[in-house]
C-alpha cells in the first residue's frame, strides 16, 4: 500500500522482487512490483525486464520465431520419410500430429504465460519441482537444441554443394560453417532488435518462397491433371504410424525453444498463447499443403532425397527450380538466425540463478544482450556442426523434446498448487490435457531405440554433476 500512495518500497521488498520468477505473487512483492510499474516511464513497457534484458519481442514477432525455428530444414525432406511411411495418408498424418502438438502447446500456453524473464522450460522446471529436475530439463533443452541446430547447419552445406560442390571439402566446410554462424552470433551479441529483425525477415522470406511453390504447385495441378501422381495404396501399420509421428513432432519441434526468450516479451500472459497457436496452425497448413503436392506429383514419393524440388521440376520453370532450392537455403539459415536468438538464454537463466556458472548470466553493458552466452552458444554449435553428423544430432535432439514437453505438461498442476492466484492464461480442462499430454509423449518415448535411451542417459550423467555442483553454491529460490 505504501508503493501505491508514492512512498518508496523497502530494501527487502525490492530484493524479493527480484527474486520473483512468475507472475501472480502476492504481498510484498506485489506492493514492489506495483511501485516500479507506475513510477516508470511510458516506454518502460517495451524495455523494462527484470533481468536486465529488453522487452522488444511482440506477439506478432513471438509468432514469427515460433514459425521461422518450426519450419527449418525439415519440410525439405520429411515429406519423402512420411510418404514412404504413410503413402497417401500422410498429409493427413500431420492434422493427426497437430492434435497431439496441440495440447502440448496447451500445456505451454498455460505454464509459459506465468512467467516473465528469459529461460523457457528450465524455468518452468525451477519454479515447479525445483533445481535438480530444473538443471536436468536445462540440460535437455540446450543439448537438443544445439544438436537440432548442428544437424541443420549440416544439411545446409550439403545444399549449399549443390550450388558450390567445393564446399564439402572439409577446411571449406568448415571455413563456410565459421562465417554463417559467426556472422549470426555477432548480430545478436550487438542487441536482441538486430537479431529480431533478422529472424522476422528470415520468417517472411521463407513463407513467401513456400507460398509461392504451395500457389505454383496446386495452380499446375488444376489447369494440367496430367502431371497429377496418385499416391500408391499400401497398408500401413501401427509401427509405420508411430514412426511418421515421431518424424512430424520433429518437424514442429522448435516451438518451445522460441519461449526461451520470455523475458524479452513485452506482455508474456497474452502474447504467449496467441503466439504458440498461431504459429502452430499456420505451420500446420503449409506442412499439409507441401506433403499433398510433393505425394501428388512425384512418382514414389517416399524414394525422393530432395522431395520439395523434385516436386518443384514436375511443374516449375529450371528458374523456379532454382528459386525453391534457393528457398531451402533460405529456410536452412533462418533456423540458425532464430535459435541464435532464443538458444543462449536457457544458459543465461540458469547462469543467472547459480545453476551455470555466473558468467553465462552476464548482461552486456552497453548491447544488454547476453553475451556470453551467445558465443558459447556459436562455439558449441560450431563444434558439433564440425565434428558430428546430421543423424546424430538429429537423434538427440528428438529424444530430449519429448521429455522437455512431458515436463512442461507436469509442470502445469504443480504450478496451480503452488501459485493458485497467478496472473497467467488459464487453461480449461488444464489437468486433463496435462494428462494426456503426458500420455502422448510417453507413448512416443516407448518407441526410442537403445542408442537414442544412451544418448539421454548421459545427458542425464552430466546435468545430475551439474547439480552437486551447483547445489551448495548460493542460488536465487
Amino acid at each position: 500500500m505504501n508503493a501505491v500512495m508514492g512512498s518508496n518500497p523497502s530494501p527487502s521488498q525490492e530484493v524479493r522482487c527480484k527474486e520473483l520468477c512468475y507472475a501472480g505473487a502476492t504481498s510484498l512483492e506485489n506492493d514492489a512490483k506495483t511501485f516500479r510499474q507506475i513510477h516508470k516511464p511510458a516506454e518502460a513497457h517495451v524495455t523494462g525486464s527484470s533481468g536486465g534484458l529488453v522487452r522488444t519481442i511482440g506477439r506478432w514477432s513471438l509468432a514469427a520465431l515460433m514459425v521461422n525455428t518450426m519450419i527449418g530444414a525439415s519440410i525439405f525432406a520429411l515429406p519423402a520419410l512420411i510418404a514412404a511411411r504413410l503413402g497417401r495418408w500422410s498429409p493427413t498424418g500431420f492434422l493427426v500430429a497437430f492434435a497431439g502438438i496441440a495440447v502440448i502447446a496447451a500445456c505451454m500456453a498455460e505454464v509459459a504465460s506465468q512467467f516473465r524473464e528469459a529461460g523457457g522450460p528450465y524455468l518452468y522446471a525451477r519454479a515447479a519441482f525445483g533445481p535438480f529436475l530444473a538443471i536436468q530439463n536445462g540440460w535437455l533443452t540446450w543439448l537438443s537444441r544445439i544438436a537440432a541446430v548442428s544437424a541443420v547447419a549440416i544439411l545446409f552445406i550439403t545444399y549449399l554443394g549443390e550450388f558450390f560442390p567445393g564446399v564439402r571439402a572439409p577446411l571449406a566446410r568448415a571455413g563456410v560453417l565459421t562465417i554463417l554462424i559467426g556472422f549470426l552470433a555477432v548480430v545478436n551479441y550487438r542487441g536482441v532488435t538486430g537479431g529480431n529483425r533478422l529472424s522476422n525477415f528470415f520468417t517472411v522470406t521463407k513463407v513467401t518462397l513456400l507460398a509461392f511453390f504451395i500457389v505454383t504447385g496446386f495452380a499446375a495441378l488444376a489447369l494440367h491433371p496430367g502431371i497429377r501422381v496418385t499416391p500408391p495404396v499400401a497398408p500401413t501399420t501401427a509401427s509405420d504410424w508411430f514412426e511418421a509421428l515421431l518424424l512430424m513432432i520433429y518437424a514442429y519441434g522448435g516451438f518451445e525453444a522460441a519461449l526461451i526468450v520470455s523475458g524479452e516479451t513485452r506482455d508474456a500472459r497474452k502474447d504467449i498463447p496467441f503466439a504458440l497457436f498461431t504459429a502452430i496452425a499456420a505451420t500446420t497448413l503449409l506442412y499439409v499443403a507441401v506433403q499433398y503436392l510433393v505425394i501428388h506429383t512425384i512418382p514414389n514419393a517416399g524414394a525422393s532425397s530432395k522431395p520439395v524440388v523434385d516436386s518443384a521440376r514436375e511443374f516449375l520453370s529450371p528458374l523456379g527450380v532454382r528459386i525453391v532450392a534457393a528457398g531451402t537455403l533460405v529456410s536452412v539459415y533462418g533456423y540458425l538466425s532464430a535459435n541464435m536468438l532464443h538458444t543462449p538464454r536457457i544458459t543465461f537463466a540458469m547462469g543467472e540463478r547459480g545453476d551455470f556458472p555466473a558468467f553465462f548470466g552476464k548482461i552486456h553493458p552497453r548491447f544488454r544482450t547476453p553475451h556470453l552466452s551467445i558465443v558459447i552458444f556459436a562455439i558449441m554449435l560450431l563444434l558439433f556442426s564440425i565434428a558430428g553428423n546430421f543423424r546424430w544430432n538429429a537423434m538427440l535432439s528428438s529424444v530430449a523434446r519429448l521429455f522437455v514437453y512431458g515436463s512442461v505438461a507436469a509442470a502445469l498442476p504443480a504450478l496451480r498448487m503452488k501459485q493458485p492466484q497467478a496472473d497467467r492464461f488459464r487453461l480449461p480442462f488444464g489437468i486433463l490435457i496435462a494428462a494426456l499430454t503426458l500420455l502422448f509423449t510417453g507413448v512416443l518415448v516407448t518407441r526410442m531405440h537403445l542408442g537414442e535411451l544412451i544418448v539421454i542417459s548421459i545427458t542425464a550423467a552430466l546435468a545430475f554433476v551439474n547439480w552437486l555442483w551447483a547445489r551448495n553454491r548460493v542460488a536465487i529460490p
